[in-house]
C-alpha cells in the first residue's frame, strides 16, 4: 500500500453478517482514525467480524444494531431455530446460526456481569437442539464477539465441568470492570482508544476521541449500558489509574485537551499488541498500517534488546 494517503482504522467488525450477530451489542465499537498513511479499512462497529475482504478494502456494517443486550439486563428468551443448517465456518456463517450466537453472547455477558462462571451445559440449554451440533462454531464466534467488545479472553477454568471465565486483556482493576461491583469490563474500549491515540501519532485531541466515541454511539453525558458514563470513565477513572493521560494542548486558544497513553498502558501492553488487536478485528494484519507498524516493530526490537541486556548483566550464581 502506498504511504502518504489518509489512514483510518475502523476498529470493529466489518462484514454484513456481523450486523445480525451483533444486534445485542449496540454501539460497542466504532472506527479509530488516523490522518496519515495508507488506505484504510472501512467504517465498522465493534462486533463479530465474520468474513474476510482484502486488506485494502474491508467491508463493514453501516450501522450498529438497535437491540440492547437483553441477556445482560433480564431473562434470555429462547428462539426457535430455522431449518437445520449445514456446517459453516467463522468466516462465512450460516444465517441460521446468527440468532444462536446472539443468545450465547447475551448469556455470557449476563454471567460476566454477575461474576459467575460460564458452564457449557448452560450454554447448550440456551440454544436449540438443532444448533447444538454447531456448538463449537457458535462458541468461537461468541467468544470473538466478547473479545472485541469487552477486551476479554475466555479461559477454561475447569475441564471436567467445562467451566469458563472471562479474563481482561489488560490488568485493569476488578478484571476490567474498573470500579467495584457488578458491571462489564472496559478493556475493549480502552484498547480501542489506545489505538486511536497511536494511529493519530501517539496523541489524540479530545475532539477526535469524542468523534470516535460518537461513532460507537457513545455520547458525552449519556450513560452507556456497557461503558457507563463515558466522560467520567476516560477523563477521570482511566486517567486516575494511569492508563490514559489527559492534558491541555499547548498554545491553543481557546483551550483544548488531548489524550496520550498513560504509564500503565505502556507497561501492560504495547503498540504492536494494540495493532494486532485492531487488525484481528478487521481480519487483516498489523502491517496494513505500514508507518505505525514500522514504529511498533522498532519498539519491539528496542524492548527485546533491553531485556537481553538485563539478562546479560545478571550475575551467574551457579
Amino acid at each position: 500500500m502506498p504511504r502518504g494517503q489518509k489512514e483510518k482504522l475502523h476498529a470493529g467488525g466489518k462484514c454484513h453478517q456481523a450486523q445480525g450477530e451483533t444486534q445485542d451489542l449496540q454501539g460497542a465499537q466504532a472506527p479509530a482514525t488516523e490522518e496519515k498513511s495508507h488506505p484504510p479499512p472501512s467504517s465498522p462497529h465493534l462486533g463479530i467480524t465474520t468474513h474476510t475482504k482484502s486488506t485494502s478494502k474491508l467491508q463493514s456494517t453501516s450501522k450498529a444494531p438497535q437491540k440492547a443486550l437483553k441477556g445482560a439486563k433480564g431473562k434470555i428468551k429462547r428462539k426457535q431455530s430455522s431449518p437445520k443448517a449445514s456446517p459453516s465456518t467463522v468466516k462465512r456463517p450460516k444465517k441460521s446460526l446468527i440468532g444462536a450466537v446472539r443468545l450465547v453472547v447475551s448469556y455470557m455477558m449476563q454471567m460476566c456481569r454477575m461474576k459467575r462462571p460460564i458452564l457449557k451445559a448452560d450454554l447448550l440449554k440456551v440454544i436449540t437442539k438443532t444448533h447444538r451440533e454447531h456448538f463449537n462454531e457458535i462458541f468461537t464466534r461468541a467468544s470473538f464477539n466478547l473479545e472485541v467488545v469487552l477486551g476479554v479472553d475466555i479461559k477454561e477454568v475447569d475441564s471436567m465441568k467445562n467451566s469458563y471465565t472471562l479474563v481482561s486483556k489488560m490488568n485493569l482493576p476488578n478484571n476490567g470492570v474498573v470500579t467495584k461491583g457488578r458491571g462489564f469490563p472496559k478493556t475493549g474500549l480502552l484498547m480501542n482508544i489506545l489505538g486511536v491515540i497511536f494511529l493519530k501519532g501517539n496523541r489524540a485531541t479530545e475532539d477526535k476521541i469524542w468523534e470516535f466515541l460518537n461513532k460507537m454511539k457513545i455520547y458525552d453525558g449519556k450513560k452507556h449500558f456497557i461503558f457507563g458514563e463515558p466522560r467520567k470513565l476516560i477523563t477521570q477513572d482511566l486517567v486516575k489509574l494511569k492508563y490514559l493521560e489527559y492534558q491541555p494542548v499547548p498554545n491553543r486558544d481557546p483551550a483544548s485537551y488531548e489524550f496520550l497513553w498513560g504509564p500503565r498502558s505502556h507497561a501492560e501492553t504495547s503498540k504492536m499488541k494494540i495493532l494486532e488487536f485492531l487488525a484481528k478485528i478487521n481480519h487483516t494484519v498489523p502491517s496494513v498500517f505500514q508507518a505505525r507498524y514500522d514504529e511498533a516493530l522498532k519498539d519491539e526490537e528496542r524492548a527485546g534488546a533491553a531485556a537481553a541486556a538485563v539478562v546479560s548483566e545478571t550475575p551467574d550464581t551457579n
